[in-house]
């Protein structure tokens, strides 16, 4: 009868036990954190936290101590300080100068991509025989790299390339065209290695966008001008702010293509060449790192007038995955 009335016994521990009171105090410690807006689950996050710091931080943090570091050289001839290889960076024509020459590049890169992805995604947004083809084709120069695009380059428009010898040989031109080996090759670079990216944003972009907007206009007597200007744009321009940001980010940073089918020491001395210029050949770490540290001021101040137009020309919701 007793060992009955045992099996019935709950198989808890009661609250009074030593293990009863153990698992009180523990859940009533997670209250306690909970209240705060502490959340063991939040422990999840330290091995991200660890990656982030030993990849990102500690190395950004590294890289501007050593911009204060300058080199006894960098002080004797700019002066200044701890700031010489700032004042350097300022005052030396030949490396302020690189600014305006990336600039010169990834501006009109990134707005040619992206004004000519809004058409391109317009045309590829509705449904027809090839549409799979037509993007595939778009979207293959992202598997080719910038070093592979830059031979290619090279190949086909480079002085004794495809497109000069037949150009030649057809009696168009007498003497073969320099498409490479200076700014236009660069350029033509950075719209083959950035338009995929451009094309697949802005597509999804606009797959966020309800047609029955456009419908709607349409039926109230509005042309595609008039549609595009007052319901596609507004609703576009956070994804066209952020695809121009991407884009720009990614042509500010070119330095295969400028090397490679560029004037290095010329019309595409970009910043990345002179950092590698300073860090490579004259094994100048801190004014490598000053004028990495540059670009990046330069980058985000592009990027911080990019979102202030995106603030002024529309302040609601996308709509939609856009």
């Amino acid at each position: 009868m007793s060992t009955a009335v045992d099996s019935r016994r709950p198989t808890g521990d009661p609250a009074g036990s030593p293990r009863g009171a153990q698992r009180k105090s523990s859940a009533s410690l997670r209250h306690r954190l909970a209240e705060r807006g502490i959340d063991t689950g939040l422990l999840m996050l330290v091995p991200a936290a660890v990656f982030l710091i030993a990849l990102f931080v500690y190395p950004f943090t590294y890289g501007i101590g050593l911009t204060f570091q300058p080199s006894v050289l960098q002080q004797e001839k700019w002066g200044g300080g701890i700031f010489a290889n700032y004042v350097a960076f300022f005052k030396d024509p030949f490396i302020f100068d690189s600014i305006w020459l990336t600039m010169r590049l990834a501006l009109p890169a990134a707005l040619f991509n992206v004004l000519v992805s809004i058409p391109v995604a317009f045309k590829l947004r509705g449904k027809f025989r090839g549409k799979r083809f037509m993007t595939t084709l778009l979207v293959l120069p992202i598997t080719l790299g910038t070093v592979l695009t830059a031979q290619g380059l090279l190949i086909f428009a480079g002085r004794q390339g495809w497109l000069n010898r037949f150009l030649m040989g057809a009696g168009i031109i007498d003497e073969p065209l320099q498409l490479v080996n200076n700014y236009i090759g660069v350029l033509f670079s950075l719209i083959i290695t950035g338009f995929p990216f451009a094309f697949l944003l802005i597509s999804s972009y606009l797959s966020g966008i309800d047609p029955s907007l456009e419908a709607a206009a349409r039926t109230l007597g509005a042309d595609w001008k008039q549609r595009f200007r007052r319901i596609i744009l507004p609703l576009l321009a956070p994804g066209l702010a952020t695809t121009f940001i991407l884009t720009f980010v990614l042509a500010f940073s070119v330095f295969p293509s400028a090397r490679l089918v560029g004037d290095a020491m010329g019309s595409t001395r970009v910043m990345s060449l002179m950092a590698f210029r300073a860090f490579g050949e004259q094994n100048d770490y801190p004014m490598a790192s000053t004028i990495a540290i540059m670009m990046g001021v330069v980058e985000l101040a592009v990027i911080a007038l990019v979102l202030l137009w995106r603030s002024f020309l529309y302040k609601g919701s996308t709509g939609g995955k856009g």
